[in-house]
């Protein structure tokens, strides 16, 4: 766990050994790649930003997205986690577990991507409930929807889950 072993600051990453943070974050997966990272994006924050990202927290949605996705390693989930979570800005991001749970439900076409999925899912809930709902999908999926072999006669929601008529 990265913050065991890191005060995590950008200040304090921008500096810290690459191999150390790799060691840390080994669990994850992809640590090689992710440590870089988030080195990289901890001294552009320190270098670029005043090593803090309230100057984006501080702009509109759209723009804070864009701004975010533009710092190395920042995808549209990342964007969007970190926007939820740290700017209390109204998006609902999805993840593996939001994407599928979403998918199987069919809140979203099958082959819908990850700004179809977050749009739709953003229009069935009110913004004051995205944080719910991202942690209820995410715990429904770790728990019953999962990738293999779903716990359709357990599911909280199977009554409602044309996947689990179809023992998919």
């Amino acid at each position: 766990n990265l913050s065991e072993k890191f005060r995590l600051t950008p200040t304090v990453l921008s500096k810290a050994n690459v191999k150390a943070i790799e060691k840390a974050i080994r669990i994850g997966g992809l640590h090689r790649n992710k440590s870089r990272v988030i080195k990289e994006l901890s001294r552009v924050i320190v270098e670029e930003l005043n090593g803090t990202l309230d100057f984006i927290y501080s702009t509109s949605l759209d723009e804070a997205r864009e701004l975010l996705m533009a710092l190395p390693g920042i995808g549209p989930k990342t964007a969007d986690v970190v926007l939820l979570f740290s700017a209390n800005k109204p998006v609902l991001p999805v993840d593996t577990h939001v994407n599928r749970v979403s998918k199987r439900l069919e809140l979203v076409a099958s082959k819908a991507d990850y700004e179809r999925v977050r749009l739709t899912l953003q229009s069935l809930y009110s913004p004051n409930h995205y944080l719910a709902v991202h942690i209820l999908l995410i715990m429904l999926g770790r728990k019953y929807c999962t990738a293999r072999r779903p716990s359709h006669a357990s599911c909280p929601v199977n009554m409602l889950c044309p996947s689990a008529k179809l023992g998919d």
